[in-house]
């Protein structure tokens, strides 16, 4: 009588396999970024459509104190691209002032944040920029930021979106509304104004 016929799998006794370590555990990561009371330190994840259909993904990197996000649309999942995406944003701040503002980014174990090494060192000289550090596989909870960030994308991209027919400037559009989203931990202030603040003290 059930809608769906039930299939019995029988038991199989699996031996998991650790991955192997791509880099630097969050257990490593200083306790201290856990409190949000230091600015500087980031998630990133991506944010893919459906699969075998759409190429290209969103790269969502998310500010934990200020909950400022940053959103790329890059034409496909490679580590490369996501590192060459990483080093236009360095373009973008300038070396000095990436290493101040990107202090550490926390990632999980994806193919695309596979290159540690290219994601920490910086495009021109080479010396370090960020720290990378990589959650426990299935934690997606040790980047809870980046989880609520992309649940406000959802609202706009709903799952099943080819992100193939999406433009630049329609992520870009997204990233401004998310950004100036009041939020009722700021007491209703934006992520946009919390980032803003956070610039002005390292810039002065």
């Amino acid at each position: 009588d059930l809608p769906i016929k039930l299939r019995l799998n029988k038991r199989k006794n699996i031996v998991r396999i650790n991955k192997r370590k791509i880099g630097r555990s969050i257990e490593e990561r200083d306790k201290s970024i856990e409190t949000r009371e230091e600015f500087g330190h980031w998630e990133m994840d991506t944010v893919v459509g459906p699969q075998g259909k759409s190429k290209k993904v969103m790269l969502v990197l998310t500010e934990r104190k200020t909950r400022k996000e940053i959103v790329y649309l890059m034409p496909d999942r490679k580590a490369q691209t996501v590192v060459k995406t990483l080093n236009m944003i360095e373009r973008k701040y300038g070396e000095r002032l990436f290493r101040d503002v990107f202090k550490t980014i926390t990632v999980d174990n994806g193919v695309e944040f596979s290159d540690a090494e290219g994601l920490e060192k910086s495009r021109r000289n080479k010396k370090k920029r960020t720290k990378v550090y990589y959650c426990h596989p299935y934690s997606s909870c040790e980047r809870g930021s980046n989880e609520n960030a992309n649940r406000l994308i959802r609202r706009h991209i709903p799952k099943g979106v080819n992100f193939d027919k999406k433009s630049k400037t329609e992520i870009k559009e997204i990233e401004t509304w998310i950004n100036n989203y009041p939020r009722k931990i700021f007491e209703y202030d934006t992520a946009e104004n919390q980032f803003i603040n956070e610039m002005e003290k390292l810039t002065g």
